[in-house]
């Protein structure tokens, strides 16, 4: 029997609704598309990059250690301090451990203060101040060089000619008699120092300078180091063979 269809019977299902003119479809996933495979490809591009030049620069030859270059020298040699530094040729220069290389340098007895830098590509620079000789002083029944520190740095196998000596029971950096000596030296007016014979310091308090010509300068403590010089200077104009400036207030001359 033809008609309309009874209500509640089963129903067709619609076709989709046409896409109207014009419309866009909404984007896929950004990797799918030409602009995202581009930017992915440059980020994988950039990390290979980096990855590869941290690999070039740290962990092979190519910008390793081709010379170690030594400057500042006077009394060593340029081959004990690369001796010293111990850095193998081709070694990574980014992985060169500067801060253990100056240690080792510094461990030489001659070297007061030493700089380790690099210089790119392939080069190690060791900058070196040596110790300064001011006096001989006598440890163990061998004469030493003796920096203005105190440091005992070179041994001697003869009196040098130009240098005083130092005359005190134990020669070091943390002697209190060796600091008053040399604190007493390093005070002198250079015409003075270039008639310094030794400095002998028993005590802190008692350092004496002995002068050429047989003459003494009894010093005393390390108090007024500039003042007592400035005296001495005009003072050894005077005859005499005894000057105390122990205190520069009151200075004789006998």
């Amino acid at each position: 029997m033809s008609g309309t269809p009874r209500s509640g019977g089963a129903l067709r299902s619609r076709p989709p609704a046409p896409r109207q003119a014009g419309a866009v479809a909404p984007p896929g996933p950004w990797w799918r598309s030409r602009g995202g495979l581009t930017a992915a490809a440059a980020v994988a591009g950039a990390v290979a990059v980096v990855v590869l030049a941290g690999w070039l620069v740290g962990f092979t030859g190519v910008l390793g250690v081709r010379a170690v270059t030594v400057t500042g020298l006077h009394q060593l040699g340029a081959d004990e301090i690369r001796a010293a530094a111990a850095v193998p040729a081709g070694e990574p220069l980014a992985r060169v451990d500067t801060g253990a290389v100056a240690d080792r340098v510094r461990a030489i007895a001659g070297v007061q203060r030493v700089a380790v830098t690099r210089s790119w590509p392939s080069t190690l620079r060791i900058a070196v101040t040596e110790r300064t000789a001011v006096a001989v002083g006598v440890i163990g029944g061998t004469r030493w060089l003796v920096d203005g520190g105190g440091v005992a740095f070179q041994p001697l196998p003869a009196m040098p000619t130009g240098l005083p000596r130092l005359r005190v029971f134990t020669v070091g950096p943390d002697d209190p008699a060796t600091a008053a000596a040399l604190s007493a030296l390093a005070a002198l007016d250079p015409p003075v120092r270039t008639q310094l014979v030794a400095v002998t310091a028993a005590t802190p308090d008692s350092v004496t300078l002995s002068l050429r010509r047989g003459r003494t300068v009894v010093w005393g403590g390390a108090d007024a180091p500039a003042e007592k010089a400035r005296v001495l200077t005009a003072l050894l104009d005077r005859p005499g063979t005894v000057y105390d400036v122990s205190t520069p207030s009151v200075v004789t001359v006998r």
